[in-house]
């Protein structure tokens, strides 16, 4: 059985709600020392935290895998023409392929 996924929420991490919190203790202070004569001031929103960073690191093969894929044709060949056994063989399959 499996269930549907209806929302996602993201902790926020702590260095960030900690400097959030520290920015809005010191805007608090200024805001009450500031001279009556002064217009007043526009409400700032609310700081958000900055979003969480997901780092991904592809291994050497799937990177090889990845540019393998989006060869054209024409470099394919020329690879092959060079001595590239794997070029040699995806073309010989794109070859099969277009006779069925």
């Amino acid at each position: 059985m499996s269930n549907a996924i209806t929302g996602v929420t993201h902790a926020v991490p702590a260095a960030a709600a900690k400097e959030a919190q520290a920015q809005q203790a010191q805007a608090a202070p200024q805001a009450q020392t500031a001279p009556a004569d002064q217009k007043a001031a526009q409400p700032q929103p609310a700081a958000k935290a900055p979003a969480p960073k997901d780092t991904v690191q592809i291994n050497t093969a799937a990177q090889t895998a990845l540019q393998e894929s989006r060869e054209t044709s024409t470099q394919t060949a020329q690879e092959a023409s060079r001595g590239d056994r794997q070029a040699a063989r995806l073309l010989a399959k794109e070859a099969a392929a277009k006779k069925d």
